[in-house]
């Protein structure tokens, strides 16, 4: 009962004065999580696809889910609820932010990765230039140009008495400003986050660094991690081991903690993990194809090692697991069939990602929702789980999801949206999803797809001729959301103009569109992204060598 009085002063408090005092040492002294302050642990996984597990979202299980081997998952599946229809941005900074925020991308504006300050790793389209999005990422200082500014998640988390511990990607801000610092952002604890969304290496003896293969590059080394330096031990085995110390440190000082375990598995380069590697090589695969389901699955044991240290530390019935990835698969990567399209891309393989929640006492063990949720929605529902419902009920974009964990419906269904103004390796496009239908609006040539999702997962066939009063209904909504977020809008370069909203379509701007057409191709062109220094690159449509990728993107400097 003193807990709860507690909980409730605290939401008066912040609601009259925004206190931020006393409330810490309160709870710590009351004996750590409770039911009212569970803990909760976010794993978050890197460019994982759909399908890349054992674990079946799909109807039926596909050749993936019998190639992957991850049984952690499938235990936290039977131990909580599994969601066939989650998704996230297409492209890994977005998701982030996003999640921080509870800002939909459009909004926040940080619309694609990020990396160094004021660069931008777009390259050139011969039709239209992105706008000057945030290309500086999330910063907790309103002055540094290009960048958005919001209350954090673990902030507000932090000032209810959490102790939150950041281990793994940020991803969050551009080297050289205060965003890529993770404890500027309201965590307590950083290790292994900075400016970079990739390791230079995944392998202790290269120091998890570049530098081995391209002597003098330090932009992708884990910062944090020198204890391990040649060791023959993987990235994600050493980030999990640091994560383990810290969940003991909570408990041992009773306070309940944020865990944000961010993997950078299954991330490019991709590297063997040789705890794993050679049975799948005995299973038929390619070295290429045994070398990323290694690595899917020394991720999965770092789900499994703090399940086991929860448990042994007793504080398993009192957290809360969250498990999802920030995109979907590489192209370079299997397509996650039935799905179509890859990162980066409109289509379901670019933003339908895998997603588990336990919640012990609460989600109702081995039940399945296919009601769709947005990555936006983590920050209102996390807050919710923990006791600040006044926080969640403000999120701008996000809406919490605890009602469906609890096992109720919603009442009406919610359009999404997706925003990628940028041309970055695809084409710039808008997604609206509302019900089963969904419209792709690609800004290039100002054309729009339509697709049932319920009936056609694999976007096979575009119904925007067929179902025209449809088409017209989802691009009038997709506008009001664009303009009601203050989404950005491509250049075209002919004109200088921006790139229509989709309902501002005219006979004439259709005229417009042959004629783009007739110049440049309709079918989005297969862009390159070149991984490496520039005297050694690898064009994405190449065949990368699986052990000798990523030390850097090809950059182009933004005329500001």
């Amino acid at each position: 009962m003193k807990l709860k009085l507690v909980g409730l002063l605290f939401c008066f408090c912040v609601g009259v004065a925004e206190a931020k005092i006393g409330l810490t040492s309160t709870i710590a002294r009351e004996g750590g999580a409770t039911p009212d302050f569970p803990n909760i642990v976010f794993f978050f996984v890197d460019d994982m696809g759909w399908q890349d597990t054992s674990v079946p979202f799909y109807t039926e299980k596909t050749s993936l889910n019998q190639r992957y081997h991850t049984p952690n998952m499938a235990l936290l599946a039977r131990q909580g609820m599994k969601f066939t229809q989650a998704y996230a941005s297409a492209v890994c900074s977005p998701s982030r932010v996003s999640l921080m925020t509870g800002m939909n991308a459009a909004r926040h504006r940080v619309t694609n990765w990020t990396l160094n300050k004021d660069v931008s790793p777009d390259i050139e389209n011969p039709v239209v230039e992105p706008p000057k999005w945030n290309v500086n990422g999330l910063s907790p200082d309103p002055s540094v140009p290009y960048t958005v500014t919001a209350k954090t998640l673990p902030s507000l988390m932090k000032e209810a008495g959490y102790r939150t511990i950041h281990v793994g990607k940020a991803h969050f801000g551009a080297k050289g400003t205060p965003g890529e610092e993770p404890l500027n952002l309201g965590f307590d604890i950083n290790i292994g986050g900075h400016a970079a969304g990739g390791p230079g290496s995944y392998l202790g003896i290269h120091k998890f660094s570049a530098d081995w293969r391209d002597p003098g590059n330090h932009i992708w080394d884990i910062p944090g991690l020198a204890s391990y330096h040649g060791q023959e031990i993987y990235l994600t085995e050493a980030l999990t081991r640091e994560a383990l110390k810290e969940i003991s440190k909570s408990v041992e000082t009773e306070q309940p903690f944020y865990l944000y375990m961010s993997h950078y598995a299954i991330h490019a380069p991709w590297e063997n993990d040789e705890r794993y590697c050679h049975k799948y090589i005995a299973q038929g695969l390619s070295e290429d194809e045994a070398t990323y389901a290694s690595m899917i699955e020394g991720m999965d044991k770092s789900l499994g090692d703090i399940m086991e240290h929860l448990e042994q530390l007793g504080v398993a019935d009192n957290t809360i697991i969250v498990f999802m990835s920030d995109n979907g698969v590489h192209k370079q990567m299997p397509q996650n069939k039935p799905l179509r399209g890859h990162k980066l891309s409109p289509y379901e393989g670019g933003i339908r990602v895998p997603l588990l929640v336990k919640w012990p006492g609460v989600v109702s063990p081995q039940t399945v929702n296919d009601e769709y949720v947005i990555i936006e929605d983590i920050f209102p529902t996390f807050l919710e789980m923990a006791g600040l419902r006044k926080y969640a009920q403000k999120s701008v974009d996000g809406k919490s999801f605890v009602h469906k964990l609890k096992g109720k419906t919603s009442s009406r269904q919610r359009p999404l949206l997706w925003h990628y103004p940028n041309t970055y390796y695809n084409p710039p496009y808008s997604v609206v999803r509302l019900g089963g239908w969904k419209l792709i609006y690609h800004h290039q040539d100002q054309r729009m797809e339509l697709f049932n999702i319920n009936k056609d997962i694999g976007e096979t066939t575009d119904l925007s001729k067929v179902e025209e009063a449809k088409t017209k209904e989802m691009a009038d909504l997709m506008t009001k959301l664009l303009k009601d977020t203050k989404a950005q809008m491509p250049i075209i370069k002919a004109t200088g103009e921006r790139v229509p909203f989709p309902s501002e379509l005219t006979l004439s701007s259709y005229v417009h569109q042959s004629l783009l057409r007739s110049g440049s191709p309709s079918k989005p062109v297969d862009r390159q992204l070149f991984w490496g220094s520039s005297s050694s690159r690898y064009p994405l449509g190449q065949t990368m060598p699986i052990l000798n990728a990523s030390t850097g993107f090809n950059q182009k400097n933004l005329t500001r």
